[in-house]
C-alpha cells in the first residue's frame, strides 16, 4: 500500500522557517517525480514544487523561488520543503504527491500538514 505522510507543519509568525517532510512508502519511487502542492481556503491548489527522485532535478514555483528549496534523502525515502522567510500568503494546507515522471497526473496523495503564518 502506498503512503505519502506529511509533517512538519504549524503556526509560525512571518518571518519564520519551516520543513515540512514527506514520508513516502509501498513501493519503489525511483522513477517518480514527486511534488508540493498547497490549497488555501477559497483558492485553488497550486504546485509549489516538484523534484526528480532519480537524478534530483527540482521545479519551484515563480511565489516561492529563493525562499522554499524541496529536497530528497533517499536513505529514508523522504522529501523535505525547506520554507524559509515565511509570509502570511503562505498560509494553506500543503500536500505532497507522487507520479510517474512519464505521466500527466498525479497517482498517490498525502493527506496533507496545514502551514499557519501569522503577521
Amino acid at each position: 500500500q502506498v503512503q505519502l505522510i506529511e509533517s512538519g507543519g504549524g503556526l509560525v509568525q512571518a518571518g519564520a522557517a519551516l520543513r515540512l517532510s514527506c514520508a513516502a512508502s509501498g513501493r519503489t519511487f525511483s522513477n517518480d517525480f514527486i511534488g508540493w502542492f498547497r490549497q488555501a481556503p477559497g483558492k485553488e491548489r497550486e504546485f509549489v514544487a516538484g523534484i526528480s527522485w532519480s537524478d534530483g532535478s527540482r521545479l519551484t514555483a515563480a511565489s516561492v523561488k529563493g525562499r522554499f528549496t524541496i529536497s530528497r534523502d533517499d536513505t529514508n525515502n523522504t522529501v523535505y520543503l525547506q520554507m524559509n522567510n515565511l509570509k502570511p500568503e503562505d498560509t494553506a494546507a500543503y500536500r505532497c504527491a507522487a507520479k510517474p515522471r512519464s505521466a500527466a497526473s498525479w497517482d498517490y496523495w498525502g493527506q496533507g500538514t496545514q502551514v499557519t503564518v501569522s503577521s
